[in-house]
């Protein structure tokens, strides 16, 4: 049996919590591998390598976010299996899973090194840091295919209700990049270049203890290869979720680099101000992206075993929390702002004073994303993920980038203009969602009681 985690029966909440909890300490020390860099660097160096490891990490979070998304598909479809109790289903998914994405995670790192320069030009990344950013992403885009390998097993643990390991090998890897950091940015001086090596030694790490402890489980069942062999059913099945998911969170983070790009052309301080707001929000999007994550394999699960109302219930626990976690993030920013930029660059009053004036208005964000993550999460494991791509590419490009752009234009000077774009289009997105959810969604048959 390797179901680990049976969301489809007891209290669904505190079911849905031991889920999410484990995922997001793992997504949270993920991402403190990009804000080390960042913090660390600012801690021996000024404004250009700084800007440097922000707008590169900025990069390869809208890399991971997109590979993250792509699995989604092997995750929402393994539950979906397990929940039918279709083990032999379940193992060719991770088949055709493992099949599909070892052969992309080469040609996409060869793509992004072949884009690399249209890549620094786009972003208007400032001559003073062109330098310390090509070397970070240099390093980081090798370490690609090792990111595609971790997800794509996390994938296959989540699919199973299985979060703690992910988190334990994250936990590891974790520590050994700030060590490095350490060693490398403030012993050695490789200022930029240093952060980088430091995170894909880690990804190695992660990689590594991923496959071990696999193979570990797996192996007692006494499983052929046969078991394992891909097939253009559960291909297609993997893609039809995973694409629309990874394409809508590309879309998303392709917004914050043009938001990204508008502020590099107002000077370095206002783009290491909004690098580093950017970097704190992807921080606190964390929870929605946990939430996201537990409602899909959640209502997945439920799904499989023909629980549609169980499942409903997932999405309304997910947006509870969401909104929740979102509130008490504007009340923290509204006070502490200026202090928490200033973890990341003490000293630089005119980037602190930047950082607040943006912060102050973005923030609000993170209450309204947290719906349409949910929804989105949902739209998965109902086997409508086009529905997220929709709303986000709606939102994105009537609200989200146009908006950045003409508070450019009609403010500046201050940033507080430029914060109010995202949750404005968190907002459409979410009456979006809301349309396609009652339109398409709410109506489907083969509902049954819990159990």
């Amino acid at each position: 049996m390797i179901l680990q985690n049976d969301l489809t029966r007891g209290p669904l909440f505190p079911k849905m919590m031991r889920f999410a909890i484990p995922y997001l300490a793992a997504c949270f020390l993920q991402t403190f591998y990009g804000m080390a860099d960042l913090f660390i660097t600012g801690q021996y160096y000024g404004a250009a390598p700084v800007t440097g490891v922000s707008i590169g990490s900025q990069v390869m979070h809208m890399i991971i976010v997109m590979i993250a998304g792509l699995t989604i598909g092997s995750a929402v479809s393994i539950a979906r299996a397990l929940g039918a109790k279709d083990e032999k289903e379940a193992f060719r998914l991770m088949g055709s899973a493992a099949a599909l994405f070892i052969p992309f995670s080469l040609v996409f790192t060869g793509l992004l090194f072949l884009s690399m320069p249209f890549i620094l030009e786009l972003l208007q990344t400032p001559p003073e840091a062109l330098e310390d950013t090509r070397a970070y992403l240099t390093i980081c885009f090798a370490g690609v295919p090792l990111i595609v390998l971790y997800n794509t097993v996390s994938g296959f643990f989540r699919g199973m209700g299985n979060t703690k390991a992910p988190m334990t090998f994250i936990a590891i890897s974790g520590i050994v990049n700030i060590f490095l950091d350490y060693l490398l940015i403030g012993s050695f001086h490789m200022s930029a270049a240093g952060a980088a090596w430091g995170t894909f030694a880690s990804e190695v790490v992660s990689v590594v203890l991923s496959f071990v402890y696999l193979y570990r489980k797996l192996a007692p069942l006494s499983l052929n290869r046969r078991s394992f062999l891909p097939g253009k059913k559960w291909t297609r099945r993997i893609l039809s979720i995973g694409v629309p998911i990874s394409c809508q969170d590309g879309l998303i983070q392709v917004s914050f680099l043009i938001i990204t790009a508008i502020a590099n052309s107002r000077g370095v301080e206002a783009a290491a101000a909004v690098g580093i707001v950017e970097k704190i929000i992807s921080f606190l999007f964390l929870v929605p992206s946990a939430m996201m994550s537990t409602v899909s394999a959640t209502a997945a699960q439920n799904l499989g075993a023909g629980l549609t109302e169980r499942s409903r219930q997932a999405l309304r626990y997910g947006i509870t929390v969401c909104v929740a976690f979102g509130l008490l993030c504007i009340l923290l920013i509204h006070f502490k702002a200026p202090e928490i930029v200033a973890l990341f660059v003490p000293g630089e009053t005119a980037v602190i004073a930047m950082g607040n004036d943006y912060f102050q208005s973005y923030v609000a964000d993170c209450a309204i994303a947290g719906i349409h993550f949910c929804f989105s999460g949902y739209f998965a494991a109902c086997r409508k993920a086009a529905f997220s791509f929709i709303h986000n590419v709606i939102s994105i490009f009537t609200i989200r980038i146009p908006g950045t752009y003409a508070a450019a234009l009609l403010f500046p000077s201050p940033l507080y203009p430029m914060g109010m774009a995202a949750p404005a289009g968190s907002l459409l997105s979410v009456i979006i969602c809301v349309f396609l959810y009652k339109k398409y969604v709410r109506r489907q048959p083969g509902c049954r009681k819990s159990r």
